[in-house]
């Protein structure tokens, strides 16, 4: 089911042939020895109407982790209806709970009404920073180009 939300998201966000992964990716990820990331989801009477996909960060200014919220969607026909609100008010209830410093999230420059909603909350946008991203089609360069660093406990 998160699959199938996260392609209606990408549809939405004018990138729907962008998604590549599988229900085995999110299954692993999910549910994993390790789980990576967490999720939560709004229904209305036994429907999926939206979720919220997160996972932990960390601010080495605050000391503390905190999360990333990497998806929040709600399906168009349960906009309106408070499940984006609800989803939000979980995830920082979540945050708050464990002692975590902050939630923060990206959006889409044009994306309006998610710009009025997040500021309808009181989130505030992080306009003095640009967001850059590594792809895995550049990853094997960059790696082979610079070979193995050495972490803080001086492993490879």
């Amino acid at each position: 089911m998160i699959l199938a939300l996260v392609r209606e998201l990408a549809s939405y966000e004018r990138e729907p042939d962008a998604v590549t992964a599988t229900e085995s990716d999110l299954d692993s990820a999910l549910f994993g020895a390790q789980p990576a990331i967490f999720a939560l989801i709004a229904e209305h009477d036994g429907t999926v109407a939206g979720f919220a996909l997160w996972f932990l960060n960390f601010s080495t200014w605050v000391g503390r982790h905190g999360v990333y919220l990497e998806d929040l969607y709600v399906r168009p026909e349960f906009r309106g209806h408070g499940y984006g609100r609800e989803l939000l008010t979980e995830l920082a209830t979540i945050a708050d709970a464990r002692g975590y410093g902050r939630v923060e999230w990206s959006v889409l420059d044009w994306n309006e009404p998610a710009h009025n909603f997040y500021e309808s909350l009181g989130a505030v946008p992080m306009k003095e920073w640009t967001t850059w991203r590594l792809t895995a089609d550049v990853l094997p360069k960059v790696a082979g180009r610079f070979g193995p660093t050495q972490d803080a406990g001086g492993r490879a």
